[in-house]
Protein backbone atom coordinates (compact mmCIF):
# COMPACT_ATOMS: atom_id res chain seq x y z
CA UNK A 1 0.00 0.00 0.00
CA UNK A 2 0.99 3.50 -0.76
CA UNK A 3 0.14 4.76 2.57
CA UNK A 4 -0.59 3.32 5.87
CA UNK A 5 -4.13 4.07 6.11
CA UNK A 6 -5.64 4.87 2.14
CA UNK A 7 -4.76 2.05 -0.32
CA UNK A 8 -5.42 3.13 -3.86
CA UNK A 9 -8.61 1.63 -5.17
CA UNK A 10 -10.37 1.67 -8.77
CA UNK A 11 -13.98 1.71 -8.50
CA UNK A 12 -17.07 -0.45 -10.64
CA UNK A 13 -19.83 2.36 -11.44
CA UNK A 14 -22.93 2.04 -13.81
CA UNK A 15 -25.01 4.04 -16.07
CA UNK A 16 -28.08 3.03 -14.15
CA UNK A 17 -26.98 5.35 -10.69
CA UNK A 18 -27.83 9.07 -11.07
CA UNK A 19 -24.60 10.43 -11.31
CA UNK A 20 -24.93 13.04 -8.05
CA UNK A 21 -25.35 9.86 -6.13
CA UNK A 22 -22.05 7.67 -7.12
CA UNK A 23 -20.30 11.29 -7.05
CA UNK A 24 -21.54 11.40 -3.56
CA UNK A 25 -20.38 7.87 -3.10
CA UNK A 26 -17.06 7.97 -4.55
CA UNK A 27 -16.17 11.26 -2.23
CA UNK A 28 -17.41 8.95 0.50
CA UNK A 29 -14.77 6.20 -0.61
CA UNK A 30 -11.81 8.83 -0.58
CA UNK A 31 -12.02 8.72 3.36
CA UNK A 32 -10.80 5.43 3.40
CA UNK A 33 -8.95 4.76 0.00
CA UNK A 34 -7.28 6.77 -3.00
CA UNK A 35 -9.53 6.70 -5.81
CA UNK A 36 -7.09 6.22 -8.64
CA UNK A 37 -9.85 5.46 -11.31
CA UNK A 38 -12.85 3.92 -12.54
CA UNK A 39 -14.08 0.68 -14.20
CA UNK A 40 -17.31 1.85 -16.08
CA UNK A 41 -19.13 -1.46 -16.15
CA UNK A 42 -22.09 -0.29 -18.54
CA UNK A 43 -25.47 1.05 -18.63
CA UNK A 44 -26.83 4.48 -19.65
CA UNK A 45 -30.51 5.37 -17.94
CA UNK A 46 -29.45 7.90 -15.69
CA UNK A 47 -26.84 9.87 -17.65
CA UNK A 48 -27.50 12.66 -20.02
CA UNK A 49 -26.89 12.58 -23.67
CA UNK A 50 -23.67 12.66 -25.11
CA UNK A 51 -21.94 11.11 -21.98
CA UNK A 52 -20.61 8.03 -23.41
CA UNK A 53 -16.39 8.11 -23.61
CA UNK A 54 -14.04 7.60 -21.11
CA UNK A 55 -13.20 11.48 -19.88
CA UNK A 56 -17.03 12.45 -19.93
CA UNK A 57 -17.86 9.60 -17.97
CA UNK A 58 -14.67 9.99 -15.68
CA UNK A 59 -15.58 14.00 -15.43
CA UNK A 60 -19.93 13.25 -14.77
CA UNK A 61 -18.97 10.46 -12.41
CA UNK A 62 -16.03 12.28 -9.69
CA UNK A 63 -13.25 9.78 -11.05
CA UNK A 64 -9.68 10.54 -12.24
CA UNK A 65 -9.79 8.50 -14.81
CA UNK A 66 -12.33 5.95 -16.26
CA UNK A 67 -11.78 2.37 -18.09
CA UNK A 68 -14.86 1.02 -19.88
CA UNK A 69 -15.01 -2.45 -19.82
CA UNK A 70 -18.37 -4.85 -20.20
CA UNK A 71 -18.67 -8.02 -18.26
CA UNK A 72 -22.49 -8.24 -19.97
CA UNK A 73 -20.67 -9.49 -23.56
CA UNK A 74 -19.49 -12.80 -22.11
CA UNK A 75 -16.10 -12.23 -23.20
CA UNK A 76 -14.18 -13.53 -19.90
CA UNK A 77 -10.56 -13.04 -21.67
CA UNK A 78 -11.63 -9.57 -22.63
CA UNK A 79 -12.45 -8.34 -19.88
CA UNK A 80 -9.77 -9.83 -17.42
CA UNK A 81 -7.44 -8.23 -19.98
CA UNK A 82 -8.78 -4.76 -19.38
CA UNK A 83 -9.47 -5.05 -15.57
CA UNK A 84 -5.27 -6.36 -15.32
CA UNK A 85 -4.86 -3.13 -17.48
CA UNK A 86 -6.62 -0.81 -15.23
CA UNK A 87 -5.66 -2.06 -12.14
CA UNK A 88 -1.51 -2.20 -13.29
CA UNK A 89 -1.66 1.24 -14.52
CA UNK A 90 -3.28 2.66 -11.66
CA UNK A 91 -1.24 0.71 -9.31
CA UNK A 92 -4.40 -0.16 -7.66
CA UNK A 93 -4.83 -2.95 -4.58
CA UNK A 94 -8.12 -2.61 -4.43
CA UNK A 95 -11.76 -2.74 -6.22
CA UNK A 96 -15.01 -1.51 -4.91
CA UNK A 97 -18.11 -2.22 -6.18
CA UNK A 98 -20.98 0.30 -6.72
CA UNK A 99 -22.57 -0.97 -9.36
CA UNK A 100 -25.39 -3.50 -9.12
CA UNK A 101 -28.63 -4.89 -10.80
CA UNK A 102 -29.23 -4.90 -13.86
CA UNK A 103 -25.41 -3.79 -15.22
CA UNK A 104 -24.08 -6.94 -12.97
CA UNK A 105 -25.52 -9.30 -12.24
CA UNK A 106 -24.17 -13.04 -9.73
CA UNK A 107 -22.38 -14.28 -13.21
CA UNK A 108 -20.99 -10.86 -14.43
CA UNK A 109 -19.77 -9.77 -10.78
CA UNK A 110 -17.85 -13.08 -10.52
CA UNK A 111 -16.29 -12.34 -13.31
CA UNK A 112 -14.75 -9.00 -12.43
CA UNK A 113 -13.79 -10.78 -8.96
CA UNK A 114 -11.93 -13.04 -10.90
CA UNK A 115 -9.99 -11.01 -12.96
CA UNK A 116 -9.32 -8.59 -9.76
CA UNK A 117 -8.21 -11.29 -7.86
CA UNK A 118 -5.92 -12.76 -10.82
CA UNK A 119 -4.27 -9.03 -11.40
CA UNK A 120 -3.81 -8.83 -7.52
CA UNK A 121 -6.16 -6.63 -6.35
CA UNK A 122 -9.06 -7.36 -3.72
CA UNK A 123 -12.53 -6.92 -4.41
CA UNK A 124 -15.31 -5.43 -2.34
CA UNK A 125 -19.03 -4.89 -2.57
CA UNK A 126 -21.57 -3.80 -0.28
CA UNK A 127 -21.84 -6.78 1.58
CA UNK A 128 -18.79 -8.78 0.23
CA UNK A 129 -15.49 -9.07 -0.14
CA UNK A 130 -12.95 -11.47 -1.90
CA UNK A 131 -8.70 -10.93 -1.01
CA UNK A 132 -6.43 -12.60 -3.38
CA UNK A 133 -5.73 -15.61 -1.49
CA UNK A 134 -2.11 -15.21 0.50
CA UNK A 135 0.62 -16.91 -1.04
CA UNK A 136 4.02 -17.31 0.04
CA UNK A 137 7.52 -17.54 -2.73
CA UNK A 138 9.49 -20.61 -2.14
CA UNK A 139 13.32 -19.00 -2.69
CA UNK A 140 15.82 -21.84 -2.74
CA UNK A 141 14.32 -23.62 -5.83
CA UNK A 142 11.77 -23.85 -8.50
CA UNK A 143 8.35 -24.75 -7.49
CA UNK A 144 5.11 -25.91 -9.33
CA UNK A 145 1.66 -26.21 -7.91
CA UNK A 146 -1.10 -28.24 -8.87
CA UNK A 147 -4.25 -27.41 -8.31
CA UNK A 148 -8.17 -28.29 -8.66
CA UNK A 149 -11.37 -27.19 -9.15
CA UNK A 150 -13.02 -30.07 -6.79
CA UNK A 151 -12.54 -33.00 -5.05
CA UNK A 152 -12.36 -36.62 -7.06
CA UNK A 153 -11.37 -34.82 -10.30
CA UNK A 154 -8.28 -36.30 -9.80
CA UNK A 155 -5.54 -34.24 -9.23
CA UNK A 156 -3.63 -36.56 -6.49
CA UNK A 157 -3.24 -38.87 -9.88
CA UNK A 158 -2.01 -36.34 -12.21
CA UNK A 159 0.20 -35.14 -9.42
CA UNK A 160 1.62 -37.81 -8.57
CA UNK A 161 1.91 -38.59 -12.80
CA UNK A 162 3.73 -35.55 -12.98
CA UNK A 163 6.06 -35.70 -9.91
CA UNK A 164 7.63 -39.57 -11.10
CA UNK A 165 7.66 -37.86 -14.23
CA UNK A 166 10.06 -35.16 -13.06
CA UNK A 167 11.70 -37.04 -10.50
CA UNK A 168 13.29 -39.23 -13.16
CA UNK A 169 13.89 -36.12 -15.49
CA UNK A 170 15.79 -34.26 -12.24
CA UNK A 171 17.32 -36.85 -10.22
CA UNK A 172 20.66 -36.42 -11.14
CA UNK A 173 20.39 -32.30 -10.19
CA UNK A 174 18.48 -33.60 -6.41
CA UNK A 175 15.17 -34.82 -8.02
CA UNK A 176 11.66 -33.79 -7.22
CA UNK A 177 9.68 -33.48 -3.46
CA UNK A 178 6.45 -33.16 -3.73
CA UNK A 179 4.18 -31.46 -0.71
CA UNK A 180 0.38 -32.59 -0.20
CA UNK A 181 -2.20 -31.12 1.85
CA UNK A 182 -4.70 -33.01 2.70
CA UNK A 183 -8.23 -33.31 4.94
CA UNK A 184 -6.88 -36.04 7.10
CA UNK A 185 -3.18 -34.80 7.08
CA UNK A 186 -0.53 -34.67 10.16
CA UNK A 187 -0.11 -31.72 12.88
CA UNK A 188 3.06 -31.24 11.84
CA UNK A 189 4.64 -31.48 8.75
CA UNK A 190 6.01 -34.63 8.57
CA UNK A 191 8.19 -36.18 5.48
CA UNK A 192 6.93 -39.36 4.28
CA UNK A 193 9.79 -41.10 2.48
CA UNK A 194 8.61 -42.25 -0.91
CA UNK A 195 12.39 -43.21 -2.39
CA UNK A 196 11.94 -46.10 0.13
CA UNK A 197 9.05 -48.39 -1.14
CA UNK A 198 6.08 -48.47 1.19
CA UNK A 199 4.16 -51.33 1.47
CA UNK A 200 0.72 -52.32 2.97
CA UNK A 201 2.94 -52.55 6.73
CA UNK A 202 4.03 -49.35 6.62
CA UNK A 203 0.53 -48.09 6.16
CA UNK A 204 -0.95 -50.15 8.47
CA UNK A 205 1.25 -49.16 10.83
CA UNK A 206 0.21 -45.60 10.37
CA UNK A 207 -3.45 -46.70 10.62
CA UNK A 208 -3.06 -48.95 13.88
CA UNK A 209 -1.43 -45.75 15.35
CA UNK A 210 -4.53 -43.45 15.02
CA UNK A 211 -3.74 -41.24 11.82
CA UNK A 212 -5.49 -41.19 8.18
CA UNK A 213 -3.01 -43.91 6.05
CA UNK A 214 -4.75 -42.91 2.92
CA UNK A 215 -4.27 -39.25 3.24
CA UNK A 216 -2.45 -37.87 -0.25
CA UNK A 217 0.94 -37.74 0.94
CA UNK A 218 1.04 -41.39 1.29
CA UNK A 219 -0.91 -41.72 -1.74
CA UNK A 220 2.27 -39.48 -3.66
CA UNK A 221 4.47 -41.49 -1.84
CA UNK A 222 3.57 -44.64 -3.07
CA UNK A 223 3.09 -44.11 -6.12
CA UNK A 224 5.61 -41.34 -7.05
CA UNK A 225 8.39 -42.67 -5.19
CA UNK A 226 9.91 -39.04 -4.19
CA UNK A 227 10.27 -37.68 -1.09
CA UNK A 228 6.50 -36.35 0.58
CA UNK A 229 6.01 -34.09 3.31
CA UNK A 230 2.54 -34.45 4.34
CA UNK A 231 0.51 -31.53 5.43
CA UNK A 232 -3.47 -30.64 6.16
CA UNK A 233 -6.00 -28.05 5.81
CA UNK A 234 -9.36 -27.58 6.98
CA UNK A 235 -12.21 -25.45 5.59
CA UNK A 236 -11.55 -23.74 1.94
CA UNK A 237 -12.77 -20.46 0.40
CA UNK A 238 -14.47 -19.89 -2.79
CA UNK A 239 -10.97 -18.49 -4.62
CA UNK A 240 -8.82 -21.80 -3.38
CA UNK A 241 -7.45 -20.03 0.49
CA UNK A 242 -7.39 -22.56 3.23
CA UNK A 243 -9.42 -21.91 6.32
CA UNK A 244 -6.38 -23.31 8.19
CA UNK A 245 -3.53 -25.43 6.77
CA UNK A 246 0.33 -25.66 8.39
CA UNK A 247 1.43 -25.53 4.28
CA UNK A 248 4.00 -22.76 5.24
CA UNK A 249 5.29 -24.43 8.05
CA UNK A 250 6.50 -27.20 5.67
CA UNK A 251 8.61 -24.53 3.80
CA UNK A 252 11.38 -24.49 5.46
CA UNK A 253 11.71 -28.53 5.00
CA UNK A 254 11.30 -27.78 1.36
CA UNK A 255 14.11 -25.05 0.74
CA UNK A 256 16.80 -27.49 2.80
CA UNK A 257 15.58 -30.54 0.87
CA UNK A 258 18.42 -30.24 -2.01
CA UNK A 259 15.44 -31.30 -4.83
CA UNK A 260 15.59 -29.64 -8.12
CA UNK A 261 12.06 -29.00 -8.16
CA UNK A 262 8.97 -28.61 -5.32
CA UNK A 263 5.78 -29.84 -6.36
CA UNK A 264 2.73 -28.03 -4.40
CA UNK A 265 -0.58 -30.39 -4.37
CA UNK A 266 -3.92 -28.84 -3.59
CA UNK A 267 -6.68 -30.49 -1.65
CA UNK A 268 -9.96 -30.09 -3.60
CA UNK A 269 -10.55 -26.52 -4.84
CA UNK A 270 -7.83 -25.28 -2.29
CA UNK A 271 -4.44 -24.30 -3.79
CA UNK A 272 -1.61 -24.60 -1.64
CA UNK A 273 -0.62 -20.87 -0.33
CA UNK A 274 2.70 -20.97 -2.62
CA UNK A 275 3.57 -18.24 -5.08
CA UNK A 276 4.51 -21.17 -7.47
CA UNK A 277 7.00 -20.30 -10.49
CA UNK A 278 4.02 -22.48 -12.84
CA UNK A 279 0.77 -23.87 -11.94
CA UNK A 280 -1.21 -26.84 -13.43
CA UNK A 281 -4.90 -26.60 -12.82
CA UNK A 282 -6.92 -30.36 -13.26
CA UNK A 283 -10.58 -30.26 -13.72
CA UNK A 284 -13.09 -33.15 -14.43
CA UNK A 285 -15.00 -33.40 -17.56
CA UNK A 286 -17.70 -34.63 -15.10
CA UNK A 287 -18.22 -31.26 -12.98
CA UNK A 288 -20.72 -28.61 -14.11
CA UNK A 289 -19.18 -26.74 -16.83
CA UNK A 290 -19.56 -23.20 -14.95
CA UNK A 291 -17.56 -24.56 -11.88
CA UNK A 292 -14.70 -25.26 -14.30
CA UNK A 293 -15.13 -21.84 -16.50
CA UNK A 294 -17.56 -19.62 -14.47
CA UNK A 295 -18.11 -18.40 -10.42
CA UNK A 296 -14.51 -18.50 -9.00
CA UNK A 297 -13.35 -21.41 -11.57
CA UNK A 298 -12.75 -18.26 -14.12
CA UNK A 299 -10.00 -16.87 -11.81
CA UNK A 300 -8.34 -20.67 -10.98
CA UNK A 301 -8.02 -20.24 -14.90
CA UNK A 302 -6.63 -17.09 -15.13
CA UNK A 303 -3.83 -17.87 -12.92
CA UNK A 304 -3.05 -21.21 -14.45
CA UNK A 305 -0.63 -22.12 -17.03
CA UNK A 306 -1.77 -25.85 -18.29
CA UNK A 307 -5.02 -27.42 -17.39
CA UNK A 308 -5.78 -31.08 -17.44
CA UNK A 309 -9.40 -31.97 -18.11
CA UNK A 310 -10.04 -35.96 -16.43
CA UNK A 311 -12.37 -38.30 -16.77
CA UNK A 312 -13.04 -37.35 -20.68
CA UNK A 313 -15.84 -40.22 -21.73
CA UNK A 314 -18.40 -41.86 -21.15
CA UNK A 315 -20.36 -42.11 -18.53
CA UNK A 316 -19.19 -38.77 -17.41
CA UNK A 317 -19.31 -36.71 -20.60
CA UNK A 318 -19.85 -36.93 -24.01
CA UNK A 319 -17.26 -36.04 -26.84
CA UNK A 320 -19.11 -33.07 -27.82
CA UNK A 321 -19.58 -32.22 -24.34
CA UNK A 322 -15.63 -32.49 -23.73
CA UNK A 323 -14.95 -30.74 -26.91
CA UNK A 324 -17.09 -27.57 -25.81
CA UNK A 325 -15.47 -27.59 -22.36
CA UNK A 326 -11.94 -27.69 -24.23
CA UNK A 327 -13.45 -24.47 -26.13
CA UNK A 328 -14.81 -22.69 -23.12
CA UNK A 329 -11.52 -23.37 -21.17
CA UNK A 330 -9.79 -21.40 -23.93
CA UNK A 331 -12.10 -19.04 -23.93
CA UNK A 332 -11.27 -17.77 -20.67
CA UNK A 333 -7.69 -17.55 -20.99
CA UNK A 334 -6.90 -17.77 -25.10
CA UNK A 335 -3.60 -19.59 -25.72
CA UNK A 336 -3.87 -22.00 -22.65
CA UNK A 337 -2.73 -25.19 -23.07
CA UNK A 338 -5.69 -27.68 -22.15
CA UNK A 339 -5.24 -31.40 -22.30
CA UNK A 340 -7.82 -33.92 -22.39
CA UNK A 341 -7.67 -37.30 -20.43
CA UNK A 342 -9.27 -40.58 -19.16
CA UNK A 343 -7.84 -42.66 -16.14
CA UNK A 344 -6.88 -46.18 -16.19
CA UNK A 345 -5.97 -48.08 -13.23
CA UNK A 346 -2.21 -48.72 -12.76
CA UNK A 347 -1.37 -51.70 -10.54
CA UNK A 348 1.71 -51.46 -8.47
CA UNK A 349 2.82 -54.88 -8.55
CA UNK A 350 1.81 -57.76 -11.43
CA UNK A 351 -2.08 -59.25 -11.49
CA UNK A 352 -1.47 -61.51 -14.05
CA UNK A 353 -3.40 -64.47 -13.64
CA UNK A 354 -4.93 -63.50 -10.52
CA UNK A 355 -8.06 -63.47 -9.17
CA UNK A 356 -8.84 -59.65 -8.13
CA UNK A 357 -11.55 -57.67 -5.99
CA UNK A 358 -11.29 -54.35 -7.02
CA UNK A 359 -12.29 -51.47 -4.90
CA UNK A 360 -12.12 -47.80 -6.33
CA UNK A 361 -14.08 -44.36 -5.59
CA UNK A 362 -14.81 -43.76 -9.22
CA UNK A 363 -18.41 -43.75 -9.57
CA UNK A 364 -20.03 -47.14 -10.06
CA UNK A 365 -20.89 -46.53 -14.05
CA UNK A 366 -17.50 -45.91 -14.93
CA UNK A 367 -16.14 -49.26 -12.80
CA UNK A 368 -17.27 -51.84 -15.69
CA UNK A 369 -13.86 -49.36 -17.69
CA UNK A 370 -11.33 -49.41 -15.51
CA UNK A 371 -12.62 -53.80 -14.65
CA UNK A 372 -12.24 -54.44 -18.32
CA UNK A 373 -8.51 -52.44 -18.39
CA UNK A 374 -7.18 -54.71 -15.57
CA UNK A 375 -8.31 -57.95 -17.37
CA UNK A 376 -7.03 -56.40 -20.96
CA UNK A 377 -3.71 -54.39 -20.09
CA UNK A 378 -2.72 -56.55 -16.71
CA UNK A 379 -4.12 -59.84 -16.94
CA UNK A 380 -6.37 -59.45 -14.10
CA UNK A 381 -9.55 -61.90 -13.10
CA UNK A 382 -11.26 -59.24 -12.08
CA UNK A 383 -13.80 -61.56 -9.84
CA UNK A 384 -15.20 -58.28 -7.48
CA UNK A 385 -15.52 -54.50 -8.14
CA UNK A 386 -16.77 -52.21 -5.61
CA UNK A 387 -16.84 -48.39 -5.92
CA UNK A 388 -17.62 -47.51 -2.38
CA UNK A 389 -14.19 -47.19 -1.10
CA UNK A 390 -15.24 -43.95 0.82
CA UNK A 391 -18.71 -45.32 2.02
CA UNK A 392 -17.20 -47.67 5.19
CA UNK A 393 -20.55 -48.80 5.74
CA UNK A 394 -21.39 -50.47 2.44
CA UNK A 395 -17.24 -51.02 1.89
CA UNK A 396 -17.83 -54.42 4.77
CA UNK A 397 -19.84 -56.98 3.05
CA UNK A 398 -17.75 -56.02 0.15
CA UNK A 399 -14.61 -57.22 2.10
CA UNK A 400 -16.17 -59.57 3.39
CA UNK A 401 -17.10 -61.15 0.04
CA UNK A 402 -13.47 -60.27 -1.27
CA UNK A 403 -11.79 -62.38 1.13
CA UNK A 404 -13.88 -65.73 -0.22
CA UNK A 405 -14.01 -65.09 -3.79
CA UNK A 406 -10.10 -63.79 -4.35
CA UNK A 407 -6.48 -63.89 -4.12
CA UNK A 408 -5.74 -60.17 -3.88
CA UNK A 409 -7.01 -57.13 -2.67
CA UNK A 410 -6.48 -54.41 -5.53
CA UNK A 411 -7.09 -50.73 -4.00
CA UNK A 412 -6.49 -46.99 -4.37
CA UNK A 413 -4.84 -45.32 -1.52
CA UNK A 414 -7.67 -43.23 -0.63
CA UNK A 415 -10.56 -43.20 1.64
CA UNK A 416 -10.88 -46.44 3.69
CA UNK A 417 -8.50 -48.03 1.60
CA UNK A 418 -5.72 -48.90 4.92
CA UNK A 419 -8.40 -48.98 7.91
CA UNK A 420 -10.90 -51.50 5.93
CA UNK A 421 -9.14 -53.12 2.92
CA UNK A 422 -5.88 -53.29 4.13
CA UNK A 423 -6.56 -54.72 7.49
CA UNK A 424 -9.74 -56.92 6.04
CA UNK A 425 -6.61 -58.10 3.50
CA UNK A 426 -4.15 -59.00 6.19
CA UNK A 427 -7.11 -60.88 8.58
CA UNK A 428 -7.88 -63.06 5.51
CA UNK A 429 -4.64 -63.54 4.69
CA UNK A 430 -4.76 -62.03 1.28
CA UNK A 431 -2.38 -59.83 -0.96
CA UNK A 432 -2.66 -55.98 -0.81
CA UNK A 433 -1.84 -54.39 -4.04
CA UNK A 434 -2.19 -50.81 -4.50
CA UNK A 435 -3.86 -48.93 -7.72
CA UNK A 436 -2.81 -46.29 -9.07
CA UNK A 437 -4.87 -44.21 -11.50
CA UNK A 438 -2.67 -43.36 -14.84
CA UNK A 439 -3.73 -40.44 -16.80
CA UNK A 440 -4.05 -40.60 -20.70
CA UNK A 441 -4.64 -38.67 -23.40
CA UNK A 442 -7.43 -38.44 -25.57
CA UNK A 443 -8.63 -37.41 -28.87
CA UNK A 444 -11.37 -34.80 -29.17
CA UNK A 445 -13.17 -33.16 -32.28
CA UNK A 446 -10.77 -35.60 -34.45
CA UNK A 447 -7.37 -33.48 -32.69
CA UNK A 448 -5.29 -34.50 -30.66
CA UNK A 449 -6.14 -32.76 -27.25
CA UNK A 450 -2.35 -32.63 -26.00
CA UNK A 451 -1.64 -30.92 -29.15
CA UNK A 452 2.21 -31.41 -28.69
CA UNK A 453 4.00 -34.44 -29.84
CA UNK A 454 5.36 -36.57 -27.02
CA UNK A 455 1.18 -36.07 -25.52
CA UNK A 456 0.65 -35.16 -22.05
CA UNK A 457 4.39 -36.14 -20.55
CA UNK A 458 6.24 -33.21 -23.42
CA UNK A 459 4.03 -30.55 -21.95
CA UNK A 460 4.55 -31.49 -18.49
CA UNK A 461 7.99 -31.36 -19.00
CA UNK A 462 7.31 -28.31 -20.70
CA UNK A 463 5.60 -27.02 -17.95
CA UNK A 464 8.52 -27.64 -15.40
CA UNK A 465 10.86 -26.17 -17.64
CA UNK A 466 8.82 -23.00 -17.67
CA UNK A 467 8.94 -22.89 -13.87
CA UNK A 468 12.71 -23.21 -13.77
CA UNK A 469 13.40 -20.65 -16.20
CA UNK A 470 11.04 -18.32 -14.39
CA UNK A 471 12.74 -18.93 -11.39
CA UNK A 472 16.17 -18.14 -12.24
CA UNK A 473 14.74 -14.86 -13.79
CA UNK A 474 13.49 -14.30 -10.57
CA UNK A 475 16.89 -15.06 -9.26
CA UNK A 476 18.47 -12.72 -11.31
CA UNK A 477 15.93 -9.89 -10.23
Amino acid sequence: MTTASRPRVLIVVDGEHYPPVVRAAVDGLRERYEVVGGLFAGGGEKLRAGVAGAPELAAVLGLPAVTIVDPRAGDAAAVAAVVAGAIDAAGAEVVVDLSDEPVLGYRERLLLVSAALAAGAAYRGADFRFDPPPRRRVESLPSLSVIGTGKRVGKTAVAGHLARLLDGRYRDEGGVIVVAMGRGGPPVPEVVAGRRRLEADDLLAVSRAGRHAASDCFEDAVFARVPTIGCRRCGGGMAGAAGDTNVLAALPLVETSGAALAVFEGSGAVAPPVAADATLCVAGAAQPPDYVTGYLGTYRLLVSDMVVLTMCEHPFATEDEVGALVKAVRAVKPGLTVVATVFRPRPAQPLAGRRVAYFTTAPPAAVPVLAAALAEEHGAEVVLTCADLADRGALAAAVDRAAAEADVFLTEIKAAAIDVVAEAAAAAGRALVFCDNEPRVVRVDGTDAAAAPGGLDALLTALAASARARYEERRRG
